[in-house]
C-alpha cells in the first residue's frame, strides 16, 4: 500500500475518533484509553526508531489484532471497538517515524 493511501486512512480514523468523542463526551476517555493501548502495541511491535515504510508495512499486514486489544481495554464498551481507533493510533504513531515531518515524508536519500 502506498504511504499516501495509508495516511489518508489514518487521518480519517483520527477525525472519526475525534468526532465520536465530541458527539458523546462520556465516551471520549474510553476512546483515549483504547487508542493509548493500541499506540503502546505499535511501540512494542516497531520499537522506538522506525520508518514510515515499516509502519505502512505493518498496517498493510492487517489490524485484526487491534479488535482484541480494544475489547480487552474496554470490554463493556463495544463502541470503542471501532477499527477507526486502530487507524487513529497509526495516524498518531506515524508522527514519531524517523522519516516523517509535518505530514510528509522526508527525503532520506
Amino acid at each position: 500500500m502506498p504511504f499516501e493511501t495509508a495516511i489518508q486512512q489514518w487521518q480519517a480514523g483520527e477525525r472519526r475518533v475525534r468526532a465520536a468523542g465530541a458527539e458523546e463526551p462520556e465516551l471520549a476517555p474510553t476512546l483515549d484509553r483504547v487508542t493509548g493501548a493500541l499506540l503502546a502495541e505499535l511501540r512494542r511491535r516497531l520499537g522506538g526508531s522506525f520508518t514510515v515504510r515499516e509502519l505502512v508495512d505493518l498496517y498493510d499486514r492487517g489490524t485484526d489484532w487491534s479488535l482484541d486489544m480494544a475489547a480487552t481495554a474496554a470490554p463493556d464498551e463495544p463502541r470503542a471497538w471501532d477499527p477507526a481507533l486502530a487507524d487513529a493510533a497509526f495516524g498518531r504513531y506515524v508522527r514519531e517515524a524517523v522519516d516523517f515531518a509535518g505530514g510528509r515524508l522526508l527525503d532520506r536519500g
